[in-house]
């Protein structure tokens, strides 16, 4: 006999969803979720993307440049290492070909529904599945729901009065023209992030001048990047070598990019012993004291997300390469004037201006409707990001993230994906075990480890430190939404043996007198009935 709880305030039909689950997105976040699946034998899914690849990030930010900022080996699946790699730190376009790797490797091919954008999905309290509606009109249906839509996913755009009258070019990183020649061009790239880091020294040899305009400096450290040649390569296919490497090098990305958010305020003099050897290395990389000053950061390291670059700095002792920190103060027919009043003419205007990062309405990028026809994305703006182990919010049932509020680690991204996937799988299979139809995180857990993600951020006073450093880590509202405090080691444990009593289990009873839906979307839908 089942022990899932009977509902009969939420009654069903007999009527069967198209899927068992369906899967929002097909970069490695969704691929996660989809190996995760089929590793506790769910294998009725589908996963929709907006993209005609897969990938995602991978397959749409194809800008010069773009590379992994971490080493190949740890920005993998622990469940399909590769040794394949063009370099240590791999360029984009072997991170999508990994992908699609990854895809025929376990069978995925066929999930696929590329070039098919969601526009929203609403949960079915009568049916307990969930409608999810696309851009071309069709809705498919599923009993769970698995947002896998990453952070990197908006491009957000530089807020600057009169951008929008500039008469040449205007690119948005993420959306590169690669039509568009830069050749011989006056080009001004607005940021110096991640992408920017990438960016500017890939182009500086091919346009006639390069104008930066810098916000805020970004610590830099040297990068350990070479060619793999037949040595790396035959290493890395060894598994009693690459193992302990991973691991090593796997501990060292997550010290790098989120020690301090374990340790907290103690690790703060081990900061400063870092800046001081990155200022004693820039003294090698930009000899000029003004320009270094210009491009070295006043705020605590740790407070973005290092970055690694042999020749960025180097870039700037350049003659046709500017780099301006003074503010921008509005865009013109012909370019950009700065609070100086200094105006410089451009052929082509570049936004490096990064993503929106658990931005309002961003997350996920369509409105999700859960019970009671609350909205997820105003809940959120209303109520702050949580989740729990950012993959579970009360009052909607059966949807699972991927990318959830305090769910990341810092650590690789692929450590991350795998636990959130592995939480959602075993949540979907005890559903499957017990014959419910609904799985939906109880609110007590859900606020329990919320509140206890928010102390220890406190704890370390990170918004106050950072303040002014301009970092993605902080959204809109003031948190630190998108980090989960702990360790990858913990992440890693407690997404795949959180307690079941975490969750409340029911199985519909069919009822006469059934109440309308709260909100009511197009059942049309051009995708066969799975048997």
């Amino acid at each position: 006999m089942s022990d899932a709880v009977v509902n009969e305030a939420s009654p069903s039909t007999d009527a069967t969803p198209d899927h068992e689950v369906l899967i929002v997105g097909a970069g490695f976040g969704g691929i996660a979720a989809a190996v995760a699946l089929q590793q506790v034998g769910v294998t009725d899914f589908v996963i929709l993307d907006k993209w005609g690849g897969v990938g995602g990030t991978w397959y749409a930010n194809t800008y010069p440049g773009v590379q992994v900022d971490i080493p190949s080996m740890v920005y993998s699946f622990s469940f399909d290492q590769r040794s394949d790699w063009s370099r240590v730190f791999a360029p984009g376009k072997d991170l999508q070909r990994y992908a699609e790797g990854v895809v025929d490797r376990h069978g995925l091919r066929p999930k696929l529904r590329l070039n098919t954008l969601v526009t929203g999905a609403e949960w079915d309290e009568q049916q307990h599945y969930w409608r999810v509606q696309t851009e071309g009109g069709a809705v498919y249906t599923a009993r769970f729901v698995v947002p896998a839509v990453g952070g990197l996913e908006i491009p957000k755009l530089p807020d600057i009065e009169g951008i929008e009258a500039f008469g040449g070019k205007t690119m948005h990183t993420a959306n590169w023209d690669h039509d568009y020649d830069l050749s011989g061009k006056r080009v001004a790239v607005i940021g110096t992030g991640a992408s920017a880091l990438q960016l500017i020294p890939t182009i500086a040899d091919t346009v006639e001048h390069l104008t930066v305009f810098q916000r805020r400096a970004i610590w830099i450290a040297p990068k350990p990047d070479w060619k793999a040649g037949p040595v790396t390569r035959y290493l890395l296919d060894r598994a009693l070598f690459r193992a302990p490497v991973r691991a090593a090098v796997g501990v060292a990305v997550s010290a790098g990019t989120g020690g301090a958010f374990v340790v907290g305020k103690p690790v703060l003099p081990v900061l400063k012993v870092v800046e001081a050897g990155l200022k004693l290395w820039m003294r090698t990389q930009v000899p000029d004291r003004e320009l270094r000053e210009k491009l070295t950061p006043n705020y605590t390291f740790g407070c973005k997300r290092p970055s690694l670059s042999n020749v960025y700095l180097k870039t700037f002792m350049r003659p046709d390469v500017e780099l301006v920190t003074e503010p921008i103060a509005r865009g013109t027919e012909t370019g950009i004037v700065t609070a100086a009043g200094t105006a410089r003419e451009f052929d082509v205007i570049v936004c490096a201006t990064g993503f929106e990062v658990m931005g309002k309405g961003t997350t996920p990028p369509f409105q999700v409707f859960g019970r009671n026809g609350v909205e997820l994305g105003k809940f959120w703006h209303e109520n702050r990001y949580s989740s729990f182990q950012g993959v579970s919010v009360p009052n909607f049932p059966n949807a699972f993230c991927i990318v959830g509020p305090y769910g990341f680690a810092p650590s690789s991204y692929h450590s991350f994906v795998e636990a959130t996937a592995a939480h959602a799988a075993r949540a979907i299979a005890e559903a499957r075990r017990r014959g419910a139809t609904v799985c939906e995180v109880r609110q007590e857990a859900h606020d329990r480890y919320t509140a206890k993600m928010r102390a220890r951020i406190d704890r370390m006073e990170y918004v106050d430190m950072c303040a002014g450093s301009n970092t993605y880590y902080i959204n809109y509202q003031g948190d630190v939404a998108m980090v989960r405090p702990e360790s990858q080691a913990t992440m890693w444990w407690q997404n795949r043996h959180f307690p079941f009593s975490a969750y409340r289990f029911e199985t519909a009873a069919r009822r006469i007198d059934m109440a309308p839906p709260v909100r009511t979307m197009s059942t049309a839908h051009t995708e066969p009935r799975a048997q």
